[in-house]
């Protein structure tokens, strides 16, 4: 039994990530299991359908096993989402590689730039740029170019690459044996705007399905298809951010100077920046472009704007503090059954367990029921709040 895990979203699941899944085969996996995140993603925004649906998807597509990433380190940066992500994994104790895309699949230059992200050469040179009012990508880009040279540095180019890079940053602090395998990027690039053969990126599908466009159904497996359309029928897909607008801005309007400071990724001045836009922007994108400069990046602050809205705070990212089984199929039932010897962190199948954990679990899973709350007021048709307890686990 050779069990490969995946950090994911599949928002949605697409060619690309079936690619991935059997690469994974391919590599002589049994098992598949997926850290995915939940109904809100690392771009700061909603998932295009909820996290049932894409577990499901995933699970169609091959993936054996879907345990949720907790949503405060799904809308977290690079450096979180990675830590979450291999933490989920980690915590079954029964995964034996990490799989992952990058536009650099040379496991020994990703090691490299894992070295060099950690140095504290480079820690300094980043501190001195960051001093000058550039934003941390710049500043780290121009410092490992000056201490390590271009052919490290160009490595941080790529978006997959910097997840690559954490991921091995995560599994060296914590001493994980766990094997690595990059996989080269295949198709467009990460938010790519354009299709090559049978791929497209995520970012390109669900603006075709926002628009109700077919043509995004050319990238992705059947069954994917089959899972959205179901979704698109009971009013729960596409799921927009644009229909939760009044929502998030009357949330921010409530906000004081010293609420705000207190979101992750604030550092001090930029919550009165944040708190003057939001007096005069009328919707997300302009506030999002009255905040942004060369320092704060545009991705930051729709972080920082759904981390204010969910109520997440700094403390919220810790540790991930609970496994929370999304859905599985006979071998994820399987990864399931090791791992009740192996496991380090309380595997989860019904909410009700919730209440037998400490306070530290409790409380994120208050933050994860809120965020779905408020997840449910972006679907198309309105719903209830509760169906964190009333939707059913996938078992297929």
């Amino acid at each position: 039994m050779k069990t490969t895990g995946i950090v994911a979203e599949y928002n949605p699941f697409h060619n690309g990530h079936k690619a991935l899944v059997d690469r994974c085969r391919e590599n002589e996996a049994t098992h598949i299991v997926a850290a995915m995140s939940g109904n809100f993603v690392q771009r700061g925004s909603v998932a295009i359908m909820d996290k049932r649906a894409r577990a499901a998807a995933a699970i169609k597509g091959g993936v054996d096993l879907v345990v949720e990433l907790p949503v405060p380190f799904a809308v977290a940066t690079a450096e979180v989402f990675a830590r979450g992500g291999v933490s989920v994994l980690a915590g079954l104790g029964c995964v034996d590689a990490l799989s992952f895309g990058a536009e650099c699949e040379d496991l020994s230059l990703l090691q490299s730039a894992a070295k060099a992200v950690t140095d504290p050469k480079v820690d300094e040179l980043i501190k001195t740029e960051l001093s000058g009012g550039v934003s941390y990508p710049t500043a780290r880009a121009y410092a490992v170019r000056t201490v390590y040279g271009p052919d490290i540095a160009d490595v941080l180019e790529g978006p997959n690459n910097i997840l690559a890079v954490e991921y091995l940053k995560e599994l060296e602090r914590r001493g994980n044996p766990m094997a690595v395998e990059p996989m080269k990027r295949v198709g467009t690039g990460h938010d790519g705007l354009t299709a090559t053969d049978e791929f497209a990126s995520a970012s390109m599908l669900r603006i075709l399905l926002e628009r109700g466009d077919e043509r995004a159904f050319d990238f992705m497996p059947a069954t994917t298809e089959v899972e959205f359309k179901r979704m698109v029928g009971v009013g729960r897909a596409p799921v927009k951010v644009e229909e939760s607008e009044r929502a998030i801005l009357s949330r921010l309007r409530m906000l004081t100077p010293e609420e705000i400071l207190q979101a992750p990724d604030v550092s001090e001045g930029l919550e009165n920046r944040i708190y003057n836009a939001i007096q005069s922007a009328t919707s997300l994108e302009e506030l999002y472009d009255i905040v942004k400069t060369k320092r704060y990046t545009h991705s930051r602050i729709r972080r920082i704007v759904t981390a204010l809205y969910l109520g997440i705070r700094p403390e919220d990212r810790e540790a991930v503090p609970y496994l929370r089984v999304l859905g599985f199929n006979d071998r994820g039932l399987e990864i399931l059954k090791a791992a009740k010897e192996t496991a380090t962190l309380p595997v989860i199948t019904k909410p009700a367990a919730i209440a037998g954990l400490d306070e530290k679990a409790r409380h994120t899973f208050e933050l994860e029921c809120r965020a779905t709350n408020l997840y449910n007021l972006a679907t198309p048709r309105i719903l209830p709040c509760g169906t964190e307890y009333s939707d059913e686990i996938v078992m297929l």
